[in-house]
């Protein structure tokens, strides 16, 4: 059968029945609201917006209405200063005043891979709302900090053979990487990229709550408008899980299928591993990923994924409707969510068993997954071929690996001895906001880590090759402090992730990314010493 040509729609004329009219804003007169369409509604769903669209997007909301504030939060590889509105009853976007508030804080980020635009699209489409007097219930337990393009050098690289056979934008978009060619979704445990060392100063410096990344998926044929997932990491704090998998995701999934009639669910892919049956399988539990590392820092995260078949006005509809019902679930309980917050801060994580190494677990029974089909369309400028999701959907029950078991365990010590001289350890750690404090000069019991083996990858991975340690703790004599050397203590908030971070086992940690490459042999021993718990 022939593929079907995607036929360009006229360029429109910006007219709204919204109405000329000027929408009277919580602080003061904001513009006629054809002024606040987004790049992507001017021309129709054919474009999407570029970097300088986006902050004077940002730039003039702060301009018209009193409870937007325009900041900037770090920059990019080549220099762009990374935008953000912060949108609540607070005196200016600063930290200090945000953290002030006592309100519950809400991140929300779009474009961190530049060329899944549809979260870009829907940020800029919700503060608009908020401008001209949607939700305004929620400035009364909240602060948002919108970020709608966080992969800003990789989203002014258009070229309309981005993203291969997703539905649109037909104008283009932008690359998955950053201009150094990371992939800053793999990014948030090693920082090599200023941006995921800026993400991580916002997370030090504005605390928020909770955070919603945006993305648009890749692959399976599936009839979920949008997929979602928490934190995969087995070590995420268990009431952080609960309060996603119990009551928001079931919340949110039910309030889209009745207002929209629409279907969304855990993300996932359907493929056979190993000759065994097809599975819905989750992505990876590590780290590296954005809403994982949210996880370890206690922090409520939630991944989107709006489904790259559907067209880009559905992908950014459905992005817009799920970010909606999370903040409007989040409003609703937001004391429960900065209690969850507190109580997994003051839980310190000391002695615990938590995991180091992990694998997909299966679930007790198959789930009924609801998979589609698409129909093949023609690029109307490239002649490649593009899908376009059908109206057909039918159950397909598989067991599904959405959760993930331990393979390796460790005992967290009371504390880590790190060597004066792994500078960038300790500057990294730094910049994750882990603290630190001198050794002193007395002398610690410590454990060393006797390295018996290394395993390096042959192929680098972002850059580095990946190293996998295999070896034993063992008592060491009395360990006395050189100067400049210091303590990462575990009973500190974010212990679970210096725990990730420090742990020679650790699949994700420095040693796993080849930071100490140049020490790690078999027969000796791994430098960063560990101080049991009494």
């Amino acid at each position: 059968m022939n593929a079907r040509v995607f036929e360009l729609p006229p360029v429109p004329a910006v007219v709204l029945a919204v109405g000329a009219a000027v929408v009277a804003g919580c602080g003061g007169a904001v513009p006629a609201y054809d002024a606040w369409l987004t790049r992507a509604e001017r021309t129709e769903y054919r474009e999407t917006s570029s970097y300088a669209e986006v902050v004077d997007f940002l730039e003039r909301a702060a301009a018209s209405d009193a409870s937007v504030h325009y900041t900037t939060y770090g920059y990019t590889n080549e220099g762009r200063a990374l935008p953000l509105a912060v949108v609540g009853d607070v005196e200016d976007a600063s930290p200090a005043a945000v953290r002030a508030s006592g309100k519950t804080v809400v991140y929300l980020q779009g474009n961190i891979h530049a060329g899944e635009v549809c979260g870009k699209e829907a940020l800029q489409m919700l503060l608009r709302d908020l401008m001209t007097g949607g939700h305004p219930d929620w400035r009364e337990s909240m602060v948002l900090l919108i970020a709608p393009i966080y992969n800003a050098d990789g989203n002014e690289r258009v070229a309309l053979t981005n993203r291969g056979r997703q539905h649109g934008p037909v104008g283009g978009m932008g690359q998955r990487p950053n201009a150094q060619g990371f992939d800053l979704n793999r990014d948030h445990m090693k920082l090599d990229s200023p941006e995921a060392r800026s993400v991580a100063r916002l997370f030090n410096e504005y605390d928020p709550h909770v955070a919603v990344d945006l993305h648009t998926t890749n692959g399976t044929q599936h009839a979920y408008h949008l997929t979602y997932s928490p934190p995969l990491h087995p070590n995420t704090p268990p009431a952080i899980d609960g309060f996603l998998r119990d009551g928001l995701f079931p919340h949110v999934t039910g309030e889209i299928r009745e207002k929209h009639g629409w279907e969304f669910y855990y993300y996932g892919n359907a493929f056979a591993r190993g000759g065994e049956a097809p599975g819905w399988y989750t992505f990876d539990h590590r780290p590296r990923f954005n809403n994982n590392y949210i996880g370890l820092r206690n922090r409520i995260a939630i991944l989107s994924e709006a489904y790259s078949y559907a067209t880009f006005e559905e992908r950014v509809l459905a992005t817009l409707y799920f970010v909606e019902e999370i903040v409007d679930y989040v409003h609703e309980h937001a004391a429960d969510v900065r209690r969850i917050v507190a109580e997994a801060d003051a839980a310190a994580v000391t002695g615990d068993s938590l995991a180091l190494r992990a694998v997909p677990e299966r679930s007790a029974a198959p789930v009924d997954i609801l998979m589609g089909a698409t129909v093949e369309e023609v690029h109307p400028l490239t002649g490649r071929p593009l899908l376009l999701r059908a109206d057909t959907q039918y159950v397909e029950p598989m067991y599904e690996y959405g959760t993930f078991a331990p393979t390796l365990r460790e005992r967290v010590p009371a504390a880590y001895l790190i060597p004066a001289d792994l500078e960038d350890v300790l500057t990294r750690l730094a910049a994750h906001g882990i603290a630190l404090e001198p050794a002193g000069t007395a002398p610690l019991e410590a454990e060393a880590f006797h390295i018996d083996s290394v395993r390096t990858a042959e192929q680098p991975f972002q850059g580095r090759n990946e190293q996998t340690l295999f070896g034993r703790y063992e008592a060491d004599r009395a360990t006395t402090p050189a100067p400049g050397d210091m303590l990462a203590r575990t009973d500190q908030p974010l212990g679970r992730l210096l725990f990730s971070l420090v742990e020679p086992q650790s699949d994700d940690g420095f040693a796993n990314w080849g930071f100490l490459a140049d020490r790690l042999r078999p027969g000796e021993v791994y430098p960063i010493r560990r101080v049991p718990n009494d």
